[in-house]
């Protein structure tokens, strides 16, 4: 982001907003946070259970093309719980260090990347259920379905969202 660009942004916040650039900072950390409390839940929920799955007497019988997706689909889903939880150690470590700007940075591309995985993780659970309950043109309905609309919803629909509009921080 340019420095005209920056101004510009901290000059808003400060008249719309009545806020500093380290209070802007400090809301940014804040609003990350209630963000991944709402799917920390999900994701550990999700984790634990996938690998609970091993050791079911069912899973066993299942092809090596589940066995294959299962092994996928619990990798993308322990990276998403590291992934998310990782912003909350990296503040733990950086604390009273003044590295607000870039603990919001780091953490926010740490958080997309695990929702992506998160995304990941729900298709491939989609896939492997309906294809154990329903078949395997069931399942590859079910995850591509899934996968459509986590890719709509959770890519396309903010991109759209925000075409035409500027971040509001510096990058550090």
């Amino acid at each position: 982001m340019s420095t005209v660009t920056s101004v510009h942004h901290d000059v808003w916040n400060r008249h719309e907003r009545s806020e500093t650039r380290t209070q802007r900072l400090d809301r940014n950390w804040s609003c990350l946070l209630q963000e991944l409390r709402v799917v920390l839940t999900g994701v550990q929920l999700l984790t634990g259970f996938l690998l609970t799955l091993p050791f079911q007497q069912r899973f066993a019988v299942l092809d090596d093309r589940l066995h294959a997706l299962y092994l996928a689909t619990v990798s993308c889903s322990i990276a998403a719980t590291v992934l998310l939880t990782a912003p909350v150690a990296l503040h733990r470590l950086v604390f009273r260090r003044h590295m607000l700007s870039r603990l919001v940075t780091v953490s926010h591309r740490l958080t997309l990347i695990g929702l992506l995985l998160l995304g990941a993780a729900v298709s491939g659970v989609a896939t492997m259920v309906f294809d154990v309950i329903a078949g395997r043109s069931a399942g590859v309905v079910a995850g591509l379905v899934t996968l459509t609309a986590w890719v709509a919803l959770w890519v396309l629909l903010p991109l759209v969202a925000r075409r035409g509009t500027s971040a509001d921080v510096l990058d550090s």
